[in-house]
């Protein structure tokens, strides 16, 4: 692979870095205030889809780093 090629992969690595960075934090906010829910919410509905929420922010920053991890494996 020649040197422009690697650097726009370099590019889109740094994206994808500032994407699960932004990803991981809303994770975070959204686990936080579920924290902070009342116990009545938090058992409910409510409670489940925040959970629900959490885990598919957390699987998505997880294939994000696997996309990291493979185009870092070429360059």
């Amino acid at each position: 692979m020649n040197k422009e090629r690697r650097g726009r992969i370099g590019k889109v690595i740094e994206q994808l870095n500032d994407l699960q960075t932004e990803i991981t934090d809303i994770q975070e906010q959204e686990q936080e205030a579920h924290d902070n829910l009342p116990e009545s919410l938090a058992d409910g509905d409510r409670g489940a889809a925040m959970e629900e929420n959490t885990d598919r922010l957390e699987e998505a920053s997880a294939s994000l780093q696997e996309a990291i991890d493979g185009l870092e494996a070429i360059g």
